[in-house]
């Protein structure tokens, strides 16, 4: 028998789903709407009882009155004993009026009242009283609204009007509230159940989702039903969270086995050395130079790792706070003179194009360090051989970004490899021979994503062309403040000599 088909494990879910249901959140707040709706329900229905029993007796106050009119003037035509026969007379009629003329002490002389509360015809005036009159012969007790008089001679007059239709308008009344409040807590108990399932069973799909990835399971993702709710929106934030925890653990992956490849040949060369010079060398002329070779090595390694964690915090996005107002014309022509000289060394022509004002807000040195290896790249591949050997700096505005771009006339970059030497540690294999431990390019696009911006590299034809897309400034109007905020830990460059943190 399968779990699906076992009554007992059924059961057993369904007495465990109850709880649930109760605990979770929709239910207790569709509980609060339930509560409150009834509370107005009742409010609405309370306001229109107590309306229709005012309509009621100001109608019944109204027939009262013109009864007492009529009997009045019956009175003033025929005196005492016409109202008597007048009394009579309407008393023997139907309807819920109510009649009663007493002597002064009391008794009946006419009317259709048969009993009533001691001293009730004791003071005139408007009242509620308990009463019982004959009808079809049968003494019935009512409740009724009346109204007293004292005639001359200390006669007393009765008139009134029987609250029975009063009475049964309240127990319908009564009746439909007591009917209305019950099929709304049914109904809203109903709805909260369902709500709060349907709640909870989403809400139980991620939980099985998020213990599966927990377990181990790094690709699964939390299910999304499409109705753009909150709940579909917080599966979306936490499934793009969890692409972003995914690329930054394949990153850690892939930067820990390049680090275990690549630098273990520059460790390798310092564990030669020393032991070389242990073994070899039997002057301190040689063990000097031997130590001076060690050093080189170990500062070479500083500089990887350096690199590494400058890589790491623009990633984080931890140095925000250091971004001012900058003339980014400026520093692309500051960085083009101070590589001039390099440049032809090297025999190539450094050449720039650069649109004047261009502001951006952003980090002077790590702007600076990006161009820098740029530049140190282009230097490199450039290959002074070419029939045009020159390397073109190019800074112009592109709506509302900016475009920086170096670009060289070396072997250039095949398509299917120019996004995977954007990452760290990644050299292709005609490099190999130049010096570089391949993070210029990676610690470029960590400064450019920092600053909100973009890196591609194109086809130069022949060459590469690097092109960083940076947003300008939102107001030229800014004062320019180019000093870097105090406590900013990261290592600036140096305007008198190129900047060589992370050779490419």
């Amino acid at each position: 028998m399968t779990p699906a088909a076992d009554p007992v494990a059924g059961r057993s879910r369904r007495q465990h789903l109850l709880p649930n249901l109760f605990r979770t959140t929709a239910f207790k707040l569709t509980a609060v709407y339930l509560v409150v709706f009834a509370l107005f329900a009742g409010f609405v229905l309370g306001y229109v009882a107590w309306n229709a029993r005012r309509l009621l007796d100001d109608q019944i106050r109204f027939t009262i009155d013109a009864e007492i009119q009529g009997l009045a003037e019956q009175q003033r035509l025929g005196g005492m004993r016409r109202l008597i026969n007048v009394i009579e007379r309407r008393s023997r009629g139907p309807g819920a009026s109510l009649y009663l003329v007493a002597s002064p002490i009391g008794e009946r002389i006419a009317g259709n009242v048969e009993a009533l509360p001691p001293g009730a015809l004791d003071r005139p005036g408007e009242r509620e009283i308990e009463y019982a009159r004959t009808s079809d012969g049968v003494e019935t007790p009512s409740r009724a609204l009346v109204r007293v008089f004292i005639l001359p001679a200390g006669f007393r007059l009765l008139v009134g009007r029987d609250l029975e239709e009063r009475e049964r308008l309240g127990a319908v009344i009564r009746r439909a509230a007591g009917w209305s409040m019950l099929l709304v807590v049914v109904l809203g108990c109903f709805a909260s159940w369902f709500v709060a399932r349907r709640v909870l069973k989403r809400i139980d799909g991620m939980t099985e989702t998020a213990q599966s990835i927990m377990a181990g399971d790094l690709q699964g993702r939390l299910a999304i039903a499409g109705t753009g709710d909150e709940l579909d929106r917080l599966a979306d934030n936490l499934n793009a969270m969890l692409d972003r925890i995914g690329e930054l653990m394949a990153g850690m992956q892939q930067v820990s086995d390049n680090i275990a490849h690549d630098l273990k040949t520059p460790l390798t060369r310092l564990r030669n050395r020393a032991e070389e010079a242990l073994r070899t060398a039997s002057t301190a002329d040689e063990l000097r130079a031997a130590l001076d070779g060690a050093i080189d090595e170990a500062d070479n390694l500083i500089r990887v790792f350096n690199a590494l964690l400058m890589i790491a915090r623009l990633e984080a996005g931890r140095i925000t706070d250091s971004m001012n107002d900058l003339d980014l014309s400026e520093i692309v022509a500051g960085m083009a003179e101070l590589y001039e000289p390099l440049a032809e060394e090297a025999g190539l022509a450094l050449r720039t194009r650069i649109a004047p004002g261009l502001r951006i807000a952003g980090h002077r040195e790590l702007l600076g360090q990006a161009l820098a290896n740029l530049i140190d790249n282009a230097l490199k591949y450039g290959e002074s051989g070419a029939a045009a050997p020159e390397i073109l700096i190019e800074a112009a505005p592109s709506g509302p970004m900016i475009e920086l771009s170096v670009a060289d006339h070396g072997p250039g970059i095949p398509e299917a490899d120019r996004s995977r030497v954007l990452e760290r540690f990644v050299r292709l294999d005609r490099s190999r021979s130049k010096p570089g431990f391949g993070l210029g390019l990676s610690l470029a696009v960590a400064v450019v994503k920092l600053h909100g911006g973009q890196l591609r590299l194109e086809d130069n034809a022949p060459g590469l062309r690097v092109v960083m897309t940076l947003p300008a400034a939102a107001s030229a109007a800014q004062a320019a403040v180019d000093t870097p905020a105090p406590g900013t830990a990261i290592p600036s460059t140096p305007p008198a000599e190129p900047a060589r943190l992370a050779p490419p």
